[in-house]
């Protein structure tokens, strides 16, 4: 069974035992378990879809880390030998699934 998560602006397909990437800095420190609001879920012909949420669906995960990725660097320059140099790193918690419940 799968499911269709929400993690903060962006979804996830998930199942039992995979572990996600999410690109916010969830507030749960590493070990704790963590529940996220269900979209879909289902297997083939059994599919319930949520307006907007799934009700009694939940996906339980364990927030294994937290990290940033690597360094985006923004480049600009403009006619008058004027350059700018930026960078970013995003923030992200890293998620194992641990159930997929109906």
């Amino acid at each position: 069974m799968y499911a269709i998560v929400d993690t903060g602006g962006k979804q996830a397909r998930v199942k039992a035992g995979d572990v996600i990437q999410v690109e916010l800095r969830a507030a749960a420190q590493p070990g704790e378990k963590v529940s996220l609001p269900v979209l879909l879920i289902g297997e083939g012909a059994e599919v319930k879809v949520g307006t907007p949420h799934v009700e009694g669906a939940v996906v339980e995960a364990e927030v294994v880390r937290h990290g940033k990725h690597r360094k985006v660097y923004h480049y600009r320059t403009q006619k008058e030998n004027w350059t700018k140099i930026r960078g970013h790193r995003q923030q992200y918690t890293e998620l194992k699934i641990t159930q997929v419940n109906a």
